[in-house]
């Protein structure tokens, strides 16, 4: 696939991403991440399942597959979600949802990891981004669970949620099958002393193991 022919699907997808709450009861929550071996060479992705609401270690998968696709910002999904998808596959236990270390639809064609995982998987999933990727917003106040909405072309694509009082935020949005608020409630629980979520702390721990 080129990168054109990547921007005209990721239109396609974020037609099909559903915005709403269509999650059942979640008993297993799961982290992905990626990370990139032999200079970017090799693909390899983590995913982490553990029990919700406790977030104690149930299972977890690597996958390592040589890297298909171009490094081209606003696409890398394309680049990591054939490693992230043979991970997922290993598992035993079927998550009742994903956390994504990357963006839902706080992307500007609406369709970044986390949206495009959650479609390509079957599964709820929600963007947990360290960073921001487009949009714009005020700081939001200092105080644990605190939030602003992340803004673009007058649209909001998602939430900076204050995890923990006096640290940067994270950038919360939309994956597939969650609303906002639902989002902003499970990463919420699954933050515990630190910044990021325990699913995401422990597949970067994966991840980037040397």
């Amino acid at each position: 696939m080129t990168p054109r022919e990547a921007i005209a699907l990721q239109r396609e997808l974020s037609a099909c991403v559903v915005r709403a709450d269509r999650i059942g009861t979640v008993r297993h929550v799961c982290g992905i991440d990626v990370g990139f071996e032999q200079d970017g060479e090799i693909t390899r992705a983590a995913a982490v399942v553990l029990a919700f609401p406790g977030l104690e270690l149930v299972e977890h998968a690597i996958a390592r597959r040589r890297t298909s696709f171009p490094y081209v910002p606003g696409l890398l999904s394309f680049r990591e979600i054939p490693a992230v998808l043979e991970a997922l596959g290993q598992l035993k236990i079927r998550p009742d949802l994903l956390l994504c270390d990357g963006q839902g639809i706080a992307h500007p064609r609406r369709c970044g990891l986390a949206s495009h995982t959650g479609l390509a998987a079957g599964l709820p999933s929600i963007g947990v981004a360290k960073t921001r990727l487009v949009g714009e917003h005020r700081a939001p106040p200092e105080r644990r669970g605190a939030w602003a909405p992340l803004v673009d072309a007058g649209e909001t694509i998602g939430a900076v949620l204050r995890t923990r009082a006096g640290v940067k935020p994270v950038y919360v949005s939309i994956g597939h099958r969650v609303s906002l608020p639902t989002a902003i409630e499970y990463v919420m629980a699954c933050c515990t002393r630190y910044r990021l979520p325990e699913t995401t702390r422990r597949a970067h721990h994966l991840a980037s193991a040397k």
